[in-house]
């Protein structure tokens, strides 16, 4: 174990010792109180134990790091998401309203606390996605709201075995995701992100020519909006790092979650063929995604780091107050 940091268990974490990974699932770091008095903040800690926690990560999957006193504000999240030194990732294309708090911390999906967000790689329905995501408890929920965490590698294994017919058609021709963006921002929808700031422009043309540059088709509407048609995009990617297939998509998340004034869930994902997808299936891998979550109550000051080839994430419904912020990387 590095020298600023002591490894701890909490009774969510999994282990999956039968698949050579005998690491606990996630990784929780608190501070070692050996070395606190010499290097306090987490900020130094990361900068000085960069190889170990990358090579953690890499084990892992997903690391919680708990108990650090110094991090209790967006500005202090921000300078323990610069200490990692991961390039930042402009949020283009992504689906979900987000407010810019302080340099590169924005808020986490804004949508009301009584919707559920489903499972998804973060958007994994654009070709430019993150490798890393934070995410900061600035104010703990008054209850639920946790982000469940899910093994992406284990997912496809489990689907493989149980569909492989439906698995094989996936490999074979991807996703078609399609989503109706209104022009303006919508906070009460969990895919209510308008055109404007998806592209980061109010001119359409340069819409148009930044949705190019992620292969994405647009039609406007006549009431300003915009319908988008990304794909067919990959369903299941190779994680190179760790050499597995992972269940790289937001299949389940739109199926099941892209729902609201302007868009009907069932139409906005389908094979890469245009065909339909099968809907208990769909509905059977969104219970195989909560079967092997990992769901960890809040606590106020957790920074949360994912590696974004290798974990799913979610968040649960809840009852204010809830802050949590969050941070895309390279």
């Amino acid at each position: 174990m590095a020298d600023h940091f002591i490894e701890i268990k909490i009774p969510q974490q999994r282990n999956y010792n039968n698949i050579n990974n005998s690491s606990p699932f996630p990784s929780v770091l608190s501070p070692n109180p050996a070395t606190t008095a010499t290097v306090s903040r987490l900020a130094e800690k990361v900068r000085t134990q960069k190889p170990f926690l990358d090579s953690l990560l890499l084990k892992a999957g997903s690391v919680l790091f708990r108990g650090f006193d110094d991090v209790k504000t967006a500005k202090e999240f921000n300078d323990v998401v610069e200490a990692f030194g991961y390039e930042e990732l402009p949020y283009v294309g992504g689906a979900a309203p987000r407010t810019n708090i302080v340099g590169r911390v924005f808020t986490a999906n804004e949508s009301p606390p009584d919707q559920k967000i489903p499972f998804h790689h973060e958007m994994a329905q654009v070709p430019e996605f993150p490798s890393k995501l934070f995410f900061f408890c600035e104010v703990e929920p008054g209850s639920g709201g946790e982000t469940p965490i899910v093994l992406s590698h284990i997912v496809y294994e489990r689907m493989k075995h149980k569909y492989p017919d439906f698995v094989e058609q996936l490999e074979q021709h991807g996703l078609i995701y399609i989503r109706v963006l209104g022009e303006k921002d919508d906070p009460s929808s969990p895919i209510g992100r308008g055109w404007k700031s998806t592209f980061l422009t109010e001119d359409k043309s340069i819409a148009e020519e930044r949705a190019a540059r992620l292969g994405m088709n647009l039609e406007w509407m006549e009431d300003g909006g915009v319908k988008t048609i990304m794909g067919p995009i990959p369903a299941i990617k190779y994680d190179e790092s760790r050499q597995r297939k992972i269940w790289f998509n937001s299949m389940v998340a739109a199926y099941t979650g892209w729902k609201d004034d302007r868009n009907d869930p069932v139409k906005a994902v389908t094979f890469g063929n245009g065909k339909p997808l099968p809907a208990d299936i769909v509905h059977d891998c969104l219970n195989i995604l909560e079967e092997e979550s990992v769901a960890i109550p809040w606590q106020k000051g957790d920074v949360l780091l994912i590696d974004n080839w290798a974990v799913l994430h979610a968040r649960r419904s809840f009852n204010p107050p809830r802050r949590i912020l969050a941070s895309l990387c390279k």
